[in-house]
């Protein structure tokens, strides 16, 4: 399941339940995103929502409206808690089915177009990240093993050093006002969201920002 289709079929429930035509936010691909990223599965979040809507559907009209995915969140975790429960004696050779989807050939495809992507960047202030992360990209597709765990991490890590290189290194004044608008754009959904929660959504929605300013991509192999 790559993130292309993780996010519209998300989105497609979300949209249908939602009786009208109304587009997910920022905030929702962040926490998509999140979702993803922590491996939560694609039917743990679709069951989850249409099990929100059906006690919304049966709410008086008027009572209260369903603006955003993070009214489904709680009920997710809940889900994905229980989920993990009842899997977590689950053996190798299951694990080692769901990654069968994810050939040597594919990875390496995916190695060499982010290395391209990568090579295209302008952005002077990215120059030194943006060769180091080509130089470690280049190694791990001449060393590649059939080791998904140890590839996706190592994608993962130098993702993480693109992430740091675009907030320290990104032009203050700009960097400024994009925290300040992603800022804006959560105002309404803060007092329901911890700490730790807001911080993550703000970041992920940050960075989205910067990659797509830069034309830096996902490096990990859910991003296929």
């Amino acid at each position: 399941m790559n993130y292309y289709n993780y996010y519209t079929e998300i989105e497609e429930t979300f949209v249908r339940r939602r009786g009208k035509h109304l587009w997910l936010s920022p905030l929702d691909w962040a926490l998509i995103e999140a979702w993803q990223d922590r491996g939560i599965p694609l039917h743990i979040v679709i069951r989850s929502i249409e099990s929100v809507f059906d006690v919304f559907d049966k709410q008086p009209a008027g009572t209260r409206t369903i603006k955003s995915l993070i009214y489904c969140r709680e009920e997710i975790e809940a889900q994905y808690t229980e989920w993990v429960a009842a899997h977590a004696g689950r053996s190798e050779a299951d694990d080692g089915q769901s990654d069968s989807q994810y050939s040597t050939e594919t990875i390496k495809e995916h190695i060499a177009g982010s290395i391209v992507k990568l090579g295209a960047v302008g952005a002077e202030a990215l120059a030194e990240d943006i060769e180091r992360a080509i130089a470690r990209l280049r190694e791990l597709y001449e060393a590649l093993t059939d080791d998904l765990e140890t590839v996706d991490g190592t994608l993962g890590d130098i993702e993480k050093m693109l992430d740091r290189g675009m907030l320290a290194n990104w032009d203050r004044v700009h960097l400024k006002a994009l925290e300040k608008e992603v800022a804006g754009q959560l105002r309404a959904y803060k007092s329901e969201m911890d700490a730790d929660s807001y911080k993550n959504t703000f970041d992920l929605m940050l960075l989205k920002r910067l990659r797509e300013e830069a034309g830096v991509p996902r490096l990990g192999l859910y991003y296929l």
